[in-house]
């Protein structure tokens, strides 16, 4: 147990919204070290910051594996992540050392749903490529086919290949006219019913969409689904949106898919690596729209991942209830 009165000492690996520091600063109870940059902490700093912290707040870009937490020692108690995702955590270390585990679910549904349905959009609708048009004087006379693309109004199926935060997806996708919604996964979900889903095989899924959305999390089973044989199935007119993890895509198989005409066009707000580098075969498409990674990026919501990034870091300290605890 902490002596009482002393300050524990915490490692912050990024600057982050005010939210959650005003709440560290005052619980007074923590002494506070960070890394006072908007850019990813370096390695070799996030070696000799954590050394001896008994709470590490972190960010998906760091990778906590079992370097990070022998540097720390013994102290460390609880690690929360400002992130839904926890695949930079190595999670058997973590668990083998006790360690608690924070991080931020829910919070940021509404936010990464909204940009999933704009990405989406600006894909199939060749949004860009309007914009770039007329930067560059592409713009002239009205012709009738020029940069048409592919309205959801009417669409025989959006799809999803879970539906958690893919309920929120098919929410805001149904007043578009959409005719049907289907997903698939381990098992069918109670709630898809609001939205009248249907549960279906991943090839039917695959071979019946318009639209693919995807919107699973990273697991053994959905590490390179999308790949050729996955690509393949889709219609030549179909339009391929990934919000979900980067891994789930086999990039090269996705490439020859674009610039082959297999699949219409693909909206990608994740990718591997991140950030992807500007001379990336994927950048080079007309008809893949990439973007840094920004789902849950509005200032309400990475406010509201601050704050529960800050309170579970406190509840793991002070041995208390953490607001979202992963279950390890």
């Amino acid at each position: 147990m902490q002596t009482v009165g002393k300050l524990m000492k915490i490692f912050v690996t990024r600057r982050i919204p005010p939210e959650g520091m005003k709440i560290l600063s005052a619980a007074g109870v923590c002494e506070v070290s960070l890394w006072d940059s908007d850019e990813p902490v370096p390695r070799s700093e996030l070696l000799k910051g954590v050394q001896g912290a008994h709470g590490l707040l972190c960010l998906l870009s760091d990778k906590i594996d079992a370097e990070v937490l022998d540097a720390a020692g013994p102290n460390l108690k609880v690690i929360s992540t400002l992130s839904v995702g926890f695949d930079h955590l190595a999670i058997d270390e973590i668990k083998k050392r006790g360690i608690r585990v924070g991080y931020t679910p829910d919070v940021l549904t509404d936010a990464t749903a909204e940009l999933t349905v704009a990405l989406l959009l600006a894909t199939a609708r060749r949004l860009p490529e309007g914009v770039e048009e007329v930067k560059n004087g592409g713009w002239s006379s009205w012709k009738p086919l020029w940069l048409c693309g592919y309205g959801l109004s009417g669409s025989t199926s959006v799809s999803g290949l879970c539906l958690c935060s893919g309920l929120a997806i098919a929410k805001r996708l149904l007043p578009f006219g959409v005719k049907r919604l289907l997903y698939s996964g381990r098992t069918a979900k109670s709630h898809a019913a609001e939205v009248n889903g249907e549960f279906v095989p991943l090839d039917t899924l695959v071979s019946d969409s318009d639209f693919i959305v995807v919107s699973c999390s990273l697991t053994p089973e959905t590490q390179g689904l999308c790949n050729k044989a996955f690509f393949s199935k889709m219609k030549n007119t179909a339009v391929f949106i990934n919000t979900s993890r980067g891994a789930v895509v086999n990039q090269e198989d996705l490439y020859e898919a674009l610039s082959s005409g297999q699949i219409a066009a693909a909206g990608l707000d994740v990718t591997t690596p991140e950030p992807l580098p500007t001379n990336h075969p994927l950048v080079t498409l007309k008809n893949c729209v990439v973007l840094p990674h920004i789902g849950s990026a509005t200032y309400s919501t990475r406010g509201i991942m601050s704050d529960l990034a800050a309170r579970n870091l406190l509840g793991g300290l002070q041995h208390r209830d953490m607001p979202s605890e992963l279950t390890l």
